[in-house]
């Protein structure tokens, strides 16, 4: 008997990947196809953080619709349909059945009963089993959902909601059982991964998280993505850099470094204090340092961009990710009269991104004829002429690719060597695997 054939897209971030992974462990009585014209069931896990994600969203629903076979079920979840449901299935007729963000866990049923549902609480994973995609090494572990931050250009916690913490034994268990199934590498997320537990009183609930991962044999290789500036303690950055397991990796989305801007989006933290973080975390032996910056939002005059300029160019970001603002209804910025115009915006985009890609060829060369751990992932991005790999430290699909053009052994996928790298080809390094790690 032939099985059903399930095809899913899972946009956005890394978080939505954990739930699309929780889907697809619900569904398992379906043979998972990436031919969505085959699909009896096709199910997009939409983004809705910001305009270009949702102009995603729409396109990849619309898509799908366009190639699905007759009779097929296609279904759209996620925070895109969360935000705008009334909107959404009232105009999207192409699309069967709608949920949210609190019912991956429920999505078998909602397919065999084909009626859309919302739930009023945001789902987050506790012990449910999941299908791990994209690596047979590496897995992300949701710490939490939700955020108790106000940032005034940010609408997810008006339709994910405050932060609820997972129970810490959730983790460990989940960890414990991965690595019995050969997992080694980690990333730890969440909307804001420094407030872990702070819903239960606890304030340093990542140094508790580190201790426990700590004590798990099989792990290997850890990092933390999302750290908050006023949550991240100076502890919580003396605790990272004393990990064995845990790499001097620190992911914090500083936005900006103007006083004045970080006040108007509500931080929290002054750029004093922004500062005094960086440059603890950057003192760290091997550390890598990955943060994101928004340009335009309202406010931000010439003499705030010239200063944000200014420090990008004085302080050695490993990477940087550039956002334009997007201006989010349900935000306290949306209502702000002193908007930025495109052309200003995309002017500064401009400027910034010339210093962020010379920064990243900095961060690179670094690296240069130099032995590191890697992990590969198989066939590169440059086709079958070079095997792909990461640094141990980078996470993963984020912060780049090294080639392999040459190994001592036979190569196989998601597993860790020695490499030595020899050269730098625009952004990308190219090295040698010289032996098992």
């Amino acid at each position: 008997m032939n099985r059903k054939k399930l095809h899913l897209v899972s946009l956005g971030c890394t978080k939505n990947l954990v739930d699309s992974e929780v889907m697809l462990g619900k569904l398992k009585e379906y043979e998972i196809t990436n031919d969505p014209s085959i699909a009896d069931v096709l199910i997009v896990n939409t983004c809705g953080f910001i305009d270009a994600a949702k102009e995603e969203s729409l396109d990849t629903i619309f898509e799908l619709h366009s190639q699905r076979k007759k009779e097929s079920l296609l279904v759209v979840s996620g925070c895109l349909t969360q935000r705008y449901k009334e909107e959404l299935q009232k105009e999207l007729s192409e699309v069967d059945l709608f949920t949210g963000v609190g019912d991956y866990d429920k999505i078998d049923k909602i397919i065999k009963e084909k009626h859309s549902q919302f739930s009023s609480e945001t789902y987050l994973i506790t012990t449910e089993e999941r299908i791990i995609t994209g690596s047979k090494a590496h897995a992300y572990i949701k710490l939490s959902e939700g955020c108790n931050q106000t940032c005034s250009f940010c609408a997810i916690p008006g339709f994910k909601g405050k932060l609820k913490s997972r129970a810490l034994n959730d983790i460990v268990n989940e960890v414990k059982k991965l690595t019995s199934q050969g997992y080694f590498d980690f990333s730890f997320i969440s909307q804001d991964s420094s407030s872990y537990l702070r819903d239960f009183g606890e304030n340093e609930g990542l140094i508790k998280l580190i201790e426990e991962i700590e004590k798990i044999n099989g792990v290997k290789s850890a990092r933390i993505l999302y750290l908050y500036p006023t949550t991240t303690s100076n502890e919580l950055i003396d605790k990272i850099i004393s990990s064995k397991i845990f790499h001097n990796y620190f992911e914090m989305p500083i936005q900006h470094i103007s006083d004045k801007m970080l006040k108007i989006m509500k931080r929290g933290a002054n750029s004093k204090r922004i500062k005094e973080q960086l440059y603890k975390m950057r003192k760290a032996k091997d550390s890598f340092l990955r943060t994101s910056i928004i340009v335009g939002h309202p406010g931000e005059s010439e003499e705030d961009f010239l200063e944000l300029k200014d420090f990008l160019q004085k302080f050695d970001f490993d990477r940087v990710t550039l956002f334009s603002y997007s201006d989010e209804e349900d935000t306290k910025a949306y209502t702000m009269s002193d908007k930025i115009s495109q052309e200003i915006i995309d002017k500064r985009l401009e400027e910034l991104n010339k210093i962020v890609e010379e920064k990243t060829i900095k961060s690179l060369k670094k690296s240069l004829d130099k032995d590191i751990k890697v992990i590969t992932t198989g066939e590169s991005s440059e086709g079958e002429f070079f095997y792909g790999a990461r640094d141990i430290r980078w996470a993963p699909e984020i912060d780049g690719e090294i080639l392999i053009n040459e190994s001592d052994v036979m190569l196989q996928s998601d597993k860790m060597y020695i490499a030595h790298t020899t050269d730098l080809v625009g952004d990308k390094l190219l090295a040698t695997i010289r032996t098992f790690a």
